[in-house]
């Protein structure tokens, strides 16, 4: 039951993270968005907010990893293609008004612990896109460089169409990945 109240409370700041950034992610907030006693807070993140943040980071970034990851057999244009559904759904299930969790702590913190932790997020989430991208068809220096061109491509495209509250610059960057894919892939 405690395991459980935190984990709710974990995700209830990776979600608000996500949708208001990091100053608006308070104990207070997390706590009505996910009905956690109020005496949990300390019990579970006796470090303060820095150690419920962390751990949204660290929750956001396993996320990605787990809905990414299509499995064996995948071609590098079908991870890229997972990889834009992910964000996709964000956008399109938040009405535009959601991004990443990660993003917003990256951009907010003045803590470099925080920071440092975005960066190891961001650093897994490249390291484990090429390594699917080079299973998937792509050489080992095309697949980590464009692990690194579609994290940063699409996190801005994100940034873009929230501030548009439209689609339109996430498929328009979506398009010319799933371009570039193809070219390094020998297909395009």
């Amino acid at each position: 039951m405690a395991s459980e109240v935190r984990a709710r409370m974990i995700d209830g700041a990776a979600q608000l993270l996500a949708r208001q950034g990091l100053q608006a992610t308070s104990f207070s907030e997390v706590l009505e968005l996910t009905g956690a006693p109020r005496g949990s807070v300390y019990h579970h993140f006796p470090e303060g907010k820095d150690q419920m943040i962390g751990a949204a980071v660290d929750r956001a970034g396993e996320f990605l990893l787990a809905a990414v990851d299509p499995g064996e057999g995948a071609t590098a244009e079908q991870v890229v293609e997972r990889f834009l559904a992910v964000w996709r759904a964000v956008l399109t299930g938040s009405d535009c008004r959601s991004g990443c969790a990660v993003v917003a702590v990256t951009v907010a913190t003045d803590s470099s612990a925080l920071l440092n932790h975005a960066a190891e997020v961001f650093r897994s989430w490249r390291s484990r896109l090429g390594e699917l991208l080079e299973a998937g068809g792509l050489s080992g220096e095309d697949a980590h460089r464009f692990a690194t061109v579609l994290v940063a491509a699409v996190e801005g495209a994100v940034v873009l169409s929230r501030a548009d509250e439209s689609l339109e610059p996430f498929e328009s960057v979506a398009a010319d990945l799933q371009v570039q894919v193809r070219q390094l892939a020998g297909k395009g």
